[in-house]
């Protein structure tokens, strides 16, 4: 007897901005058991780029057209703006569909847990996409703490800092709290949920929020210090006025540290139009340069030692491991398909809005907030 092939996965996604087509939809495509089906986007300009991208899509201006169709489906995955999350998803929920759903899920944590005890009660899957657990820097550092390189952790530094003296305006830099912008809710998702993935959960939080560029209305440089359970001290910050850029990681424990330089070049990729497993970008090593996707120069390797600073050479490199942005959507196709684990829960999620919130509340005060 031969076995009948199961058919691909159809998914439907909601926006076509920053994060469904450089981020969403070329993954969902890449990824083996997915097809991309429908993509709801009211901008005409993106339409014609999804198109353009996807000629097979099918395109809509709306979500209720889509959730019309919900019996066509079999995931559903939100991208558009933050405030839209919670409404879509439980849309979505509601329709019988399973989610995923960018980051931040919600603007609360109790809104995070509420939508996750919506996808118990159905028994439907509600990811959360946190990318950057799959960076290639932090895939590094966690099978390094994993293994004990560094002895005993005392202190973890992450930085996402960027140079843009201009505001760029748009709904992620509006001061409406509605809108869930500014940094602290966006790159701050990232940094908080890699320190809980590494080092548990949180204790106390201190932060420091400000708005520094003339025009701009939410907070476009803050800093979060956070102790965790463990004894772990957390030190995070995520600025776009950073003129000379820090470290994204320094990571001090009892028998060594290790400095990494330098961002993974997954979202560089994705934004010059390369795609996983298709032949293109990076995966082809044009020329001198690395061969593979998520791969990176020998150069940009971070360094591992005690007593010298990496910039005068002390330390020895650390090869930095292929970063795997592709491995999220495969593990929705497999949790979908298979039962296997859902790769990002909301109940994960919900912890790191527990710290967000705190830090707000302690820039907001001037506190420390004990959780």
């Amino acid at each position: 007897m031969t076995s009948t092939p199961l058919r691909d996965l159809r998914v439907g996604l909601v926006g076509y901005g920053l994060a469904g087509s450089v981020f969403h939809a070329p993954l969902i495509a890449a990824t083996e058991g997915l097809a991309l089906d429908t993509v709801v986007t009211s901008n005409e300009e993106r339409q014609a780029q999804a198109r353009a991208e996807f000629p097979d899509v099918r395109l809509t201006a709306g979500p209720d057209d889509l959730f019309a169709r919900a019996g066509e489906l079999d995931l559903i995955v939100v991208a558009s703006p933050n405030r839209t999350h919670v409404p879509l998803a439980t849309r979505a929920l509601e329709s019988g569909l399973p989610v995923v759903v960018d980051k931040p899920v919600a603007a609360t944590a109790a809104e995070a847990r509420a939508l996750a005890a919506l996808a118990e009660e159905r028994g439907l899957l509600l990811s959360v996409f946190q990318n950057r657990r799959w960076d290639n820097d932090f895939l590094t550092l966690r099978d390094l703490v994993e293994r004990g390189g560094l002895g005993d952790v005392w202190r973890f530094e992450s930085r996402f800092e960027r140079w843009r003296p201009q505001p760029k305006g748009g709904w992620r830099e509006s001061g409406d709290p509605a809108e869930i912008g500014g940094l602290l809710y966006d790159l701050g998702s990232h940094v908080v949920d890699q320190a809980l993935v590494l080092f548990g959960p949180v204790t106390q939080v201190y932060a420091e929020s400000v708005v520094r560029r003339a025009g701009a209305e939410a907070d476009d440089d803050t800093f979060l210090a956070l102790t965790h359970t463990g004894g772990v001290r957390s030190h995070l910050y995520v600025s776009s006025t950073a003129a000379q850029l820090g470290p994204r990681f320094r990571v001090l424990g009892s028998r060594a540290g290790y400095v990494k330089y330098g961002l993974d070049p997954q979202e560089a990729a994705l934004r010059a139009g390369a795609r996983p497993g298709s032949g293109t970008g990076p995966e082809r090593g044009a020329g001198p340069g690395p061969v593979g996707w998520g791969v990176e120069e020998e150069s940009l390797w971070g360094r591992l030692g005690a007593g010298e600073s990496p910039v005068t050479g002390g330390g020895s490199p650390v090869p930095t491991r292929p970063g795997d942005y592709p491995a999220y959507y495969a593990a929705v196709a497999a949790a979908l398909r298979e039962g296997a684990p859902n790769p990002v829960t909301a109940h994960e999620a919900a912890a790191a809005l527990d710290v967000l919130e705190a830090a707000r509340r302690s820039a907001r005060d001037g506190v420390t907030v004990r959780l």
